[in-house]
């Protein structure tokens, strides 16, 4: 069927078409000029090429080619997953079980002429915790967190292939946090240990193991600090500094590694740290290491430390100190590291060292900071000698103090 238009509308219409065609025209050669010049972006010529013009709309950008995807994340899990280990430690608790003679009525001198002084009853129970490890030799030696296995009276290790092995733990070191378990195998498959001073923020952190008892878990992210120490992050009874992550460090993770882009351990997870959210610690593999040729050598390790508290004097502190009448202490300097207590029988207190002295240099090398008197504490050894350049009342003094063995059982 013909259908009648009216000329107007057809005219109306063909004028439509022609302004719209002149506009994209418009658009396409305005974009053309501007963009052959260079923007505020610093980017130049985007639309200049005919090509461009042609080609399909720019919001359909090209595939991310394969070099640039994540897959090296799935390369290193291929290769250093069967040496990550699942490790199951059951502890024997013993505790009181309430019982009549738990009661005060019969600790009553009358009714104890006929039931005398009996024993107090006692119970154990089993208690069962999982976490994580890493084989360093194929003749089964392994290493992981001291508090996976503290106290543990089985140690069950669980290969990514199903096998299961006794574990014996050869030595384990609270202080650092560092165990090291043996298992009777051969020919196993070992990682790589990277070396944790090269380490930068920023770097890729890939961690394997067992969090929450959910096997082989993999979590990633970066390096986000390194050298955290133990006042830092909440744990000053230990002697490490720490790798600080994003990755996903959870309960079941501890003693499994932390690796680099390329699959190399450079450190050693740790969940000790309570509230962390986001934020993740691992132990340096060359302190983890260092610690467990220690173990495997003589089963035990042993720190050196001063036997002191300290603090380091800056205005702030030096104001605080002097406004506070119970500090006990005037300070003048707004340099140094103020010694607070002195532990008794210690090296420190051997030596002749004072609550109040000021720490300014040792071996000849200023201080400033409690981490830089720790660090040259653990570079020596039990026994070693440190030269201690003092201020003590305003007089210059030096003391020598000999090092010895850090009593676990003090946090000084």
């Amino acid at each position: 069927m013909k259908m009648n238009v009216n000329p107007r509308v057809r005219q109306l219409t063909l004028a439509l078409l022609l302004f719209g065609m002149g506009l994209g025209s418009g658009i396409l050669a305005s974009g053309q000029i501007s963009d052959s010049s260079e923007g505020s972006d610093g980017l130049s010529g985007v639309a200049a090429s005919p090509a461009v013009a042609d080609s399909e709309p720019a919001i359909a950008a090209a595939p991310l080619s394969s070099d640039r995807s994540l897959s090296f994340i799935s390369d290193v899990v291929r290769a250093v997953g069967p040496a990550v280990v699942r490790i199951d430690a059951t502890k024997v608790i013993e505790t009181s079980v309430a019982s009549p003679f738990g009661n005060p009525l019969f600790s009553d001198p009358y009714l104890r002429r006929f039931f005398g002084n009996l024993p107090e009853l006692r119970r154990e129970y089993r208690q069962q915790g999982t976490g994580s490890g890493f084989i360093i030799s194929s003749d089964g030696k392994i290493v992981t967190n001291a508090h996976v296995v503290d106290r543990a009276a089985e140690v069950e290790v669980r290969l990514q292939d199903g096998r299961t092995f006794t574990g014996r733990v050869i030595g384990s070191d609270p202080v650092t946090d560092i165990a090291l378990v043996q298992i009777e195998a051969e020919d196993l498959p070992t990682v790589a240990l990277g070396d944790s001073d090269r380490v930068q923020v920023g770097e890729w952190a890939i961690a394997i193991g067992n969090p929450l008892g959910l096997d082989s878990t993999v979590t990633a992210g970066i390096v986000s600090a390194v050298s955290r120490s133990p006042r830092e992050v909440g744990i000053p009874d230990k002697r490490v500094n720490f790798i600080q992550t994003d990755t996903a460090i959870n309960p079941g993770n501890s003693g499994g590694p932390l690796l680099d882009a390329s699959g190399n351990v450079i450190g050693v997870n740790t969940a000790i740290i309570r509230g962390a959210s986001g934020v993740g610690f691992a132990i340096p593999i060359n302190t983890a290491a260092a610690i467990a040729r220690q173990l495997e050598a003589s089963g035990t390790v042993e720190h050196p430390y001063l036997g002191i508290e300290m603090i380091a004097l800056t205005a702030t502190v030096r104001e605080q100190l002097n406004s506070d009448p119970n500090s006990g202490f005037f300070v003048e300097r707004e340099e140094g590291i103020l010694v607070r207590r002195v532990v008794p029988d210690s090296p420190a207190e051997r030596a002749g060292l004072r609550a109040g002295d000021i720490i300014v240099q040792i071996d000849g090398e200023t201080v400033t900071n409690a981490e830089q008197v720790q660090q040259k504490v653990f570079n020596t050894s039990v026994g070693s000698t440190l030269r201690l350049e003092l201020d003590r009342n305003g007089r210059t003094q030096q003391i020598n103090i000999q090092t010895g063995a850090y009593p676990v059982a003090r946090n000084s």
